[in-house]
C-alpha cells in the first residue's frame, strides 16, 4: 500500500519530477538554441534573411507538431502500458507510430521541394522573403525524413522515462549546427557565404546526425525498448484500436494548434517584414521562457499515466493537484525570465528602430502570455492526455484559437485595419480564453482513465 500524504511519497514525488524535468528542459533549452543560432546569426545578415528563414520554418513547425502530436497520443498509451511493465506493447505502438510518421514526412517532402515560392506565398507577400524562404525549403526538405524517425523515437523513449538520450542527442545536434551555422551564413574556412541557404543547409545536416545517433542508440544500448523494422508492418489490431482512439485526436489536436499558430504567423507576415523579424525574435525568447515548463507537461504526461497503468487513481488525482501548482509558479517565473533578457536581446539585434519599438511591445504581451501557458499545457498535455482524455485539447483549441484568436485577429488587421499593437494582442488571446475551461475540466476529474487492456497479447499479430 501507499500512503498519498506521506513524507516519503511526496520526497519520490519531487525527486522524481526532477529526474525528468532536468533532462526535458535542457533538450528544451537546446531545441530553443538551434532556433536561436538562427535568428541571431540571420538577424546580422538583415530583416529579410531573418524573415525568411522564420516563415519558412513555419512548414517543418507544422510537420513536427503532428510528429508530436502523433507521439503524444501513443504516450498515452505507452505511459500507462509502462505502469503495466508491458513493454513488447509499447514497441508495437512505437511501430504503428513510425509508420505513419514517415508517410507524414514523404508528403511534407514531396510538396515543398516542389511548391517552395507557393508555399512561401501563403506566409508573405514580399518578393525579397518568398525567394529567400523558397531557397531555404529546398535545402532542408530533404532532411523531413529523419527528422520523422528521429522525434518518433526519442519521444516515445521519453514516455517510458528514458529521457537522457534526446538530451544528449540534441546536445551534439545544437554543437554541429551552431558550428556549421557560422561556416555556411557567413562564408568562414573558405566557405562562401550562403546566408539564409546556409542556415537551412546546416540544419539539413544536424538532423542527419541526429538520425545516425539514434539508430546507434537503438541497435546498440537500449535494451528497454527497441525499433525492429518488421515493427513498421505490426498488424495488433486491439492496439490499432486504441492508437486511433487515443492517438489520432491528439495528433490532430497538435495539427489544428500549430496550423493556427502557422495563420497567425501567416497574418504577422502581411503586416511587414519589421513586424515578422520582431516576432521571430519574440517566440524565440517565450521559448526559453518556457522551457522548463514544457519539460513539466511532459513529465506529468509520463508520471500521472504511469500511476493510472498501476491501477493508482488516487495518486493520480493528488499527483495532478502538485503539477498545478508548479506550473503555475514556472509561469511566473517564465514571465519573469522575459522581463529579464528583453534588454540583453535588443541591445544583440541589427534590425530596424521599427522592429525594436514592436519588440518591446511584443515581450510584455508576452511575459503575461506564458503563465497562461504554462497553467494549460501543463493541464492539456500533461493532465489530461495521461489520463486518456486527448479529445479536450481538441475542442478547446477548435474554439478559443480558431473562432476566438484567429478569427478576431484577421478582421482586426484586415478588415478593421487596427494599430499593429491591438491586433497582436488579440492573436495572442487564445491561451486567457483557455485557463477557464481547463479549470473547470480539470475540477471534474473526468480526465482519470485507465486505457490499458489487460491481455493485450491475445490480440492478433503478425
Amino acid at each position: 500500500m501507499y500512503n498519498i500524504n506521506s513524507r516519503e511519497e511526496k520526497r519520490n514525488f519531487y525527486r522524481l519530477v526532477v529526474s525528468l524535468v532536468l533532462p526535458m528542459a535542457l533538450q528544451n533549452l537546446i531545441n530553443v538554441g538551434v532556433t536561436s543560432a538562427d535568428v541571431i546569426m540571420l538577424g546580422k545578415v538583415g530583416e529579410t534573411a531573418l524573415a525568411s528563414s522564420s516563415l519558412a520554418g513555419q512548414v517543418q513547425f507544422i510537420m513536427t507538431l503532428i510528429f508530436f502530436g502523433l507521439t503524444s497520443g501513443a504516450a498515452v498509451l505507452t505511459a500507462q502500458y509502462w505502469g503495466k511493465k508491458d513493454t513488447r506493447s509499447i514497441e508495437k505502438i512505437l511501430g504503428i507510430s513510425m509508420r505513419i510518421a514517415l508517410a507524414v514526412a514523404a508528403l511534407f517532402t514531396v510538396v515543398v521541394l516542389l511548391f517552395p515560392e507557393q508555399i512561401m506565398h501563403i506566409f508573405s507577400s514580399e518578393r525579397p522573403v518568398i525567394e529567400g524562404g523558397a531557397s531555404y525549403l529546398r535545402i532542408v526538405a530533404i532532411s523531413y525524413i529523419f527528422t520523422a524517425v528521429t522525434m518518433v523515437y526519442l519521444n516515445i523513449c521519453r514516455s517510458v522515462e528514458r529521457v537522457v538520450v534526446a538530451t544528449v542527442v540534441y546536445l551534439i545536434s545544437l554543437v554541429i549546427n551552431v558550428i556549421l551555422n557560422a561556416v555556411f551564413i557567413f562564408g568562414l574556412l573558405g566557405m562562401p557565404a550562403m546566408g539564409v541557404r546556409g542556415a537551412a543547409l546546416a540544419t539539413m545536416i544536424a538532423r542527419i546526425c541526429e538520425f545516425i545517433l539514434v539508430m546507434l542508440y537503438s541497435k546498440f544500448v537500449n535494451k528497454t525498448i527497441r525499433f525492429r523494422f518488421k515493427d513498421l508492418f505490426v498488424s495488433d489490431k486491439l492496439l490499432m484500436k486504441d492508437f486511433f482512439i487515443y492517438a489520432i485526436p491528439v495528433m490532430i489536436n497538435e495539427l489544428l494548434w500549430g496550423s493556427g499558430v502557422s495563420v497567425i504567423n501567416a497574418v504577422i507576415g502581411h503586416l511587414g517584414s519589421p513586424v515578422v523579424a520582431a516576432n521571430s525574435v519574440a517566440q524565440v525568447v517565450k521559448q526559453l521562457a518556457m522551457v522548463v515548463t514544457m519539460g513539466l507537461a511532459n513529465a506529468t504526461a509520463i508520471m500521472i499515466g504511469k500511476v493510472i497503468g498501476e491501477g493508482k487513481e488516487a495518486l493520480a488525482r493528488a499527483y495532478g493537484r502538485r503539477f498545478v501548482r508548479l506550473s503555475l509558479v514556472l509561469g511566473v517565473l517564465g514571465a519573469g525570465v522575459i522581463l529579464l533578457v528583453s534588454p540583453v536581446v535588443k541591445a544583440n539585434l541589427t534590425v530596424s528602430e521599427e522592429s525594436l519599438q514592436y519588440l518591446t511591445m511584443m515581450l510584455f504581451v508576452m511575459a503575461y502570455f506564458v503563465i497562461a501557458q504554462a497553467y494549460n499545457t501543463t493541464m492539456v498535455v500533461g493532465v489530461f492526455r495521461a489520463g486518456g482524455d486527448t479529445k479536450f485539447g481538441l475542442v478547446i483549441d477548435a474554439t478559443t484559437l480558431w473562432c476566438g484568436a484567429i478569427a478576431f485577429g484577421a478582421v482586426a488587421a484586415f478588415v478593421w485595419k487596427l494599430p499593429v499593437t491591438v491586433v497582436y494582442m488579440i492573436l495572442m488571446s487564445d491561451e486567457i480564453l483557455k485557463l477557464p475551461l481547463c479549470f473547470f475540466r480539470y475540477r471534474s476529474y473526468k480526465w482519470v482513465k485507465n486505457v490499458t487492456r489487460d491481455n493485450p497479447a491475445e490480440s492478433a499479430v503478425s
